[in-house]
């Protein structure tokens, strides 16, 4: 839960550094490096977190049968997620 508090902060962070970017005032160059490294943390957790997502994926189709890619199956079995 902190996680998602941190990133919530870092996403608005980040759109406050956007809005005052279009401003005339435009952005220090402190504001500009901090914009840049928050954004590599914002796109490295999102990354993360869409990786998990589909690591965890299982895909069935219209009749019910598991069609899950063979390349995330065997993912799964070697981390121990899945076991078939």
């Amino acid at each position: 839960m902190a996680e998602d508090t941190h990133m919530l902060a870092v996403r608005a962070r980040i759109n406050e550094l956007a809005a005052k970017a279009k401003t005339p005032a435009g952005l220090t160059a402190e504001e500009e490096a901090e914009r840049i490294d928050l954004r590599a943390e914002f796109l490295e957790n999102f990354r993360a977190a869409f990786r998990s997502q589909v690591e965890m994926l299982q895909v069935f189709d219209k009749d019910g049968k598991e069609v899950t890619p063979e390349k995330v199956k065997k993912f799964q079995r070697e981390n121990g997620i899945r076991e078939d």
